[in-house]
């Protein structure tokens, strides 16, 4: 018996095809090593990464991504004809929710100021013995969004004493909002709160309509509606997704129609957007 199994005889044991092989590879998801311009795969590593997945526990997660919403993804979604449905919130909720089974992959941008990372810190604080692995899905342009030639609204600290949309507290934007504006010494008493909203867009639309001053948002959203923008950070939309459903026809229908041109044109479309690290692994592991 060989000690390397070659891309096709991966394939052949996953029964997935040889690109996807390349990509997990690529992805650095399965374990292997190159030689003379070639792919192998250690043996025995695939065969305990292949028990490692299979001793986690049996689920029977609905086919729903939850979450954070994002523009781009839900028009993935939609367009690729997945199977995916969708119950998008928040990233705190999301991340809960996925926690307990109610979906196969959740989208989260929360911002972790002790360790200046994303996403990491927080699932690696969870103990719900998941087999998960965290992915970069896009890099968003996040700021102050007002009315067209508002004049008096530059920086975050001008926020004082505007009214201002926020998000619920399990928001990843309003987790980064406010830490934002306590590193700038800006205490939560000196802004004029609004309702919070529960989406992007309603928070959006609160500026748009007059009801608010500002609101802390994406680029791409300010451009959709016509609204000034001031850029504060850039931020990692990243999507968790259970292991074994990782391999599943559904997820990897939105993995293939990311990959083609009509993806890359609608992501460039979007103002504010990078995608460069699209499916680029940042953890893998036991949540």
């Amino acid at each position: 018996m060989n000690e390397y199994l070659t891309t096709k005889e991966l394939a052949d044991l996953l029964r997935l095809k040889e690109r996807k092989i390349y990509d997990l590879a690529a992805s650095g998801t399965v374990p292997c090593s190159r030689a003379t311009g070639k792919l192998l795969f250690p043996r025995q590593a695939i065969e305990k990464w292949i028990a490692d997945n299979a001793s986690s526990q049996p689920t029977s997660q609905p086919n729903v991504i939850l979450g954070s919403h994002d523009p781009l993804l839900e028009w993935a979604i939609r367009e690729s004809r997945c199977g995916l449905a969708s119950n998008f919130d928040s990233s705190l909720d999301g991340l809960d929710r996925f926690s307990q089974r109610e979906g196969i992959a959740t989208g989260l941008h929360v911002f972790d100021v002790a360790t200046q990372n994303w996403n990491q810190s927080l699932i690696e604080a969870q103990h719900s013995s998941q087999s998960a692995v965290l992915v970069s899905w896009a890099q968003r342009q996040r700021g102050i969004i007002v009315q067209q030639g508002q004049q008096n609204i530059s920086r975050l600290s001008d926020l004082i004493n505007h009214q201002v949309v926020p998000r619920q507290a399990e928001a990843g934007s309003q987790v980064l909002l406010n830490a934002l504006l306590s590193q700038e010494d800006v205490n939560d008493s000196d802004i004029d709160w609004l309702t919070p909203a529960r989406s992007e867009v309603d928070a959006v639309l609160a500026v748009q309509e007059g009801k608010a001053d500002a609101a802390f948002g994406l680029a791409s959203l300010a451009a959709q509606y016509n609204l000034g923008f001031i850029p504060v950070i850039e931020e990692r939309f990243d999507l968790l997704v259970d292991r074994r459903a990782w391999f599943e026809p559904t997820w990897q229908t939105l993995i293939t129609f990311c990959q083609t041109e009509a993806f890359s044109q609608r992501a460039g479309e979007l103002v504010g957007y990078r995608v460069d690290e699209l499916f680029q692994v940042q953890y893998n592991g036991q949540i």
